[in-house]
């Protein structure tokens, strides 16, 4: 027999996040801007995933110029989490870029569930460059978006958040 409701999993991931924002894991005072002029965009997702399609395709139609690193991970199942928190870690702390997207595509709440996890979100938190989330679509909310310096509703939507538009830089240009 189970009570009847929203779900476990509804109710661990209230649990976590009261528990997270009891902390000020969440406060506004924590967000950082995003840079302007990013020399360098992170990547982390799946590299088979339509998400990292998505946004590879974006970034290179907003402003080709700007290199992109790509850190794959899984994104769903037991060890993502972790791979995920790891690789926010690692790339965060390369140096080699100014911001980072973390993304995936829509799914479940069970297939969203790594974006729920402690270890992610505290690693967004602690991560040396700004994060933008690209988590779903854009009635999905995870932990990890309320962690996140930005939440973007999808992955082409982070990206486009963390890139200039080059053709619209250039006009400005042009005019002035």
């Amino acid at each position: 027999m189970r009570r009847a409701g929203a779900g476990a999993l509804f109710e661990q991931f209230q649990q976590l996040r009261d528990k997270l924002a009891g902390e000020g894991l969440f406060e506004e005072s924590l967000k950082r801007p995003l840079p302007a002029f990013p020399r360098t965009i992170g990547v982390v997702t799946s590299s088979t995933a339509a998400a990292m399609r998505d946004v590879l395709t974006t970034l290179a139609r907003r402003n080709p110029g700007i290199p992109v690193l790509v850190c794959s991970v899984p994104v769903q199942g037991a060890e993502a989490g972790p791979r995920i928190a790891q690789a926010l870690t690692r790339l965060g702390a390369s140096g080699k870029c100014d911001v980072i997207i973390l993304a995936r595509g829509g799914g479940s709440i069970e297939d969203l569930w790594a974006f729920n996890e402690e270890v992610v979100a505290r690693a967004i938190r602690a991560c040396a460059v700004p994060v933008v989330t690209g988590i779903g679509h854009e009635t999905d909310f995870t932990i990890a978006d309320f962690a996140a310096d930005r939440r973007a509703p999808t992955p082409t939507g982070a990206a486009e958040m963390v890139s200039p538009d080059r053709d619209a830089l250039l006009h400005r240009i042009r005019s002035l």
